[in-house]
């Protein structure tokens, strides 16, 4: 007896399937923006003429590229609260994957920064540029054109990596096929809905920020 795929079952759950999606990509939203923030901060840190700050920013990055995703929100949602910092499973999650994000664009925001000329902060100095001037209207701009692509995969890993907040509760993609599925049994047709969506996010996703790169960096050379 073959088995059946029943799209009359699925349609019921249609409203659950849009709700973990924009819980997802809300998610990846968050730990974009502040995750690039906190990585053009360490980026920069890294150029720094004071040993210790650069030691502070390589053994940040260092401990969460080499600890799991899981443990590290683990930490924020069940190890804090035994020093008093409480954190609900949503903030919890966003918090996670910011920090995750923020060390791995560190590195590869580090990269485009040694890509970029030398020529090009000696040129800001001869102009009179302070070094912030000269990092963030001068270095800082090339040094994203040139890994932006880098930084477009380390987006979308973090958005496939939220999978796994809902083991914290979080209402994401993943926890609503959880549901459904012991709801109606069916877990290759639940599971199959739910790894296309995923495929369907990660290529939107990457063609969406292609097209942005282009756009914001035209007749920028690389």
């Amino acid at each position: 007896m073959g088995y059946q795929f029943d799209f009359g079952a699925s349609s019921q759950y249609l409203g659950l399937l849009l709700s973990g999606t924009a819980v997802t990509l809300c998610l990846t939203a968050v730990a974009s923006v502040f995750g690039l923030a906190i990585a053009v901060a360490g980026a920069a840190a890294t150029t720094s003429r004071f040993r210790w700050v650069r030691g502070v920013v390589a053994a940040y990055v260092e401990l969460i590229r080499n600890t799991p995703f899981i443990v590290q929100m683990f930490f924020i949602f069940f190890g804090l609260p035994s020093l008093g910092l409480h954190f609900a499973a949503l903030p919890a999650a966003a918090l996670a994957m910011t920090i995750n994000l923020a060390a791995y664009a560190i590195e590869i925001l580090r990269a485009g920064i040694e890509a970029v000329p030398a020529g090009q902060g000696e040129a800001g100095r001869s102009l009179g540029l302070r070094p912030a001037w000269i990092f963030g209207l001068l270095v800082l701009p090339q040094a994203v054109a040139i890994v932006y692509p880098a930084l477009v995969g380390q987006i979308t890993i973090t958005m496939l990596e939220s999978a796994v907040v809902s083991q914290i509760a979080v209402v994401d993609l993943t926890h609503v096929a959880d549901f459904i599925q012991s709801r109606n049994f069916r877990s290759f047709e639940t599971y199959l809905i739910i790894t296309l969506i995923y495929l369907a996010l990660a290529v939107v996703l990457r063609r969406v920020l292609a097209l942005g790169g282009r756009r914001l960096f035209a007749g920028r050379s690389r």
